[in-house]
C-alpha cells in the first residue's frame, strides 16, 4: 500500500513563486477540477495542497507518475497555461514516493521545508486541504492514515522542540516589542503605507483589540480598504503634513526612496504634545528622518534591529533541526508499521465473509437434512456453537497474522 504513495511538489526550492501561482486553485475550482483529475488518471486516492509558496499533489497510484504524464496532469489543472510553461513546471517538480513521500510531508507540516522555518500555519493548511479532498470523495485509507500521522508528528515537533519558539518575521517581532511597551488599546495609531507589511502588522493590532487607526497612503483606495478592515479613517498621503489630531504610535512602511516623515512634518503631527511617542519604521530605506530622533522624545522600533534579531532567532530555530529529524524518523517507522498492519487487516478482511458463506452452505445445504431433524432447543444450541466458533476463528486468524507480522518485523 505504501509503495503506491506519490507526492509531486512545487515549492520555493524548485520553482519561482510566480510559476507556483499558476497552479493555485480556488476552492470553487478545486471542487470542479479535482474529481476529474482522479478519474481521468485512475488515481486510487488524491489530495491537493496549496499554500502561498507551494502546491503539492498527494496521490496513490499503481503507475509511477513520470514527468511526461505530469504534463498531462498539470494541463488538466490549468488548461489555459501555455504548454511551454507547463513543461517547465513539470521538469522542475520534486517527485517523492513511498517512505520518502511520507518523510517529505512530515517535514512540510512541521515547517522544516517552509520558506520560514517554524511557522505553524502550514499544519492548518494541510488539515483543511485534506478535509476538502475527503469531502469530495478523493481520499481513502492511505491518505487518511498519512494525514493523521502527519498532523500528530507536526504537533509533537512544535510541542517538544524549540522550532517555533523564536519569532523570525519582522512583523511579529515588531508587534512583540510594541506590546512590551505596555501601549494601551485605545492608543492613537497612525499608519503610513497600506502594503502587505503594514497590513499584516495591523492584523496583530486589531486581533489584540487596538481600535483607533488612521491610514495614509499614496493610492487613496488602498488606504480606504485597510482603514475599513480596521474600522478606522483613511486619507491620501498628501494630507499627512496637515494632520492635526495627534498620535501615540506611528507605523510606517512605504517604498519611498526619501524620508516620508521629515522633521517639519513630525513636528506638525505632534500638535504640541510633549509625551514620548513610539515609531515603528519597517521601510527600507527608512521613512523616518533620523534627525527626528535627536530632537524629539521617541522610542524607535526599526527594521534594521528587527532584521538582526530575526537572523539570530532563525539560527536558534535551525539548531533544533536535528531534534526534529529524530522525531520524524521515529514517526516514519511508526507509520510504516501502521501501514503493514492495515495491509494485513485489509488482506484478511474477506475472511469473516468467507467463513459466513461456509457456515451458510453447511447449514442450508450440506447438513440441512440432519439439522431439520433436530428439535428447536438442539438447533438453538447448534447455532450458538457455530456462531461462537465463527467469532473466535476470525479473531484468532487476525491475531495470528499480526503476531506473524510483528515477529518478522523484529527479525528484520
Amino acid at each position: 500500500m505504501l509503495e503506491s504513495l506519490q507526492i509531486i511538489a512545487f515549492t520555493h526550492k524548485n520553482s519561482s513563486i510566480e510559476n507556483i501561482g499558476l497552479l493555485h486553485l480556488s476552492e470553487e475550482s478545486q471542487r470542479e477540477i479535482l474529481p476529474s483529475i482522479k478519474s481521468t488518471f485512475f488515481f486510487h486516492e488524491f489530495m491537493y495542497l496549496s499554500t502561498c509558496n507551494r502546491v503539492e499533489l498527494i496521490l496513490r497510484s499503481d503507475e509511477i507518475i513520470t514527468r511526461e504524464k505530469l504534463v498531462s496532469v498539470l494541463t488538466t489543472i490549468q488548461p489555459t497555461v501555455e504548454l511551454n510553461k507547463i513543461k517547465e513546471l513539470a521538469n522542475s517538480a520534486l517527485l517523492f514516493n513511498g517512505t520518502n513521500a511520507v518523510q517529505h510531508l512530515f517535514k512540510v507540516a512541521s515547517s522544516l521545508d517552509s520558506l520560514v522555518i517554524g511557522e505553524r500555519e502550514i499544519i492548518t493548511q494541510v488539515r483543511k486541504s485534506y478535509e476538502l479532498s475527503h469531502e469530495l470523495g478523493l481520499t481513502g485509507d492511505l491518505i487518511r492514515l498519512l494525514v493523521k500521522q502527519t498532523i500528530e508528528t507536526a504537533k509533537e515537533i512544535y510541542t517538544n522542540t524549540g522550532i517555533s519558539k523564536n519569532p523570525v518575521s519582522v512583523v511579529s517581532l515588531a508587534y512583540r516589542q510594541l506590546r512590551q511597551l505596555n501601549i494601551k488599546n485605545d492608543a492613537r495609531v497612525l499608519i503610513i503605507g497600506a502594503g502587505e507589511t503594514n497590513t499584516n502588522l495591523c492584523k496583530y493590532l486589531k486581533k489584540h483589540k487596538f481600535a483607533n487607526f488612521v491610514v495614509f497612503n499614496r493610492t487613496e483606495s488602498k488606504a480606504k480598504k485597510l482603514a475599513t478592515e480596521l474600522g478606522g479613517i483613511s486619507y491620501p498621503l498628501t494630507a499627512l503634513k496637515n494632520y492635526n489630531k495627534g498620535f501615540d504610535v506611528l507605523i510606517t512602511c512605504t517604498s519611498s526612496q526619501e524620508p516620508i516623515v521629515t522633521k517639519a512634518i513630525y513636528e506638525q503631527l505632534l500638535v504640541g504634545e510633549q509625551s514620548k511617542k513610539v515609531i515603528i519604521d519597517l521601510a527600507v530605506p527608512n521613512d523616518i528622518d533620523r534627525e527626528i530622533l535627536t530632537v524629539f522624545d521617541v522610542k524607535l522600533i526599526a527594521v534594521e534591529t528587527l532584521n538582526e534579531q530575526a537572523k539570530q532567532n532563525m539560527l536558534k530555530r535551525e539548531k533544533e533541526l536535528h531534534a526534529c529529524e529524530i522525531l520524524i524518523n521515529q514517526r516514519l517507522e511508526e507509520f510504516q508499521k501502521i501501514c503493514r498492519e492495515r495491509s494485513i487487516e485489509i488482506a484478511f478482511g474477506d475472511i469473516p465473509k468467507k467463513v459466513k458463506e461456509i457456515k451458510e452452505t453447511a447449514l442450508n445445504n450440506v447438513f440441512a437434512k440432519d439439522i431439520n431433524s433436530l428439535d428447536t432447543q438442539s438447533r438453538e444450541v447448534l447455532d450458538k456453537v457455530i456462531s461462537y466458533f465463527e467469532k473466535k476463528y476470525n479473531a484468532v486468524a487476525m491475531k495470528t497474522a499480526k503476531e506473524a507480522f510483528l515477529k518478522e518485523n523484529e527479525l528484520n
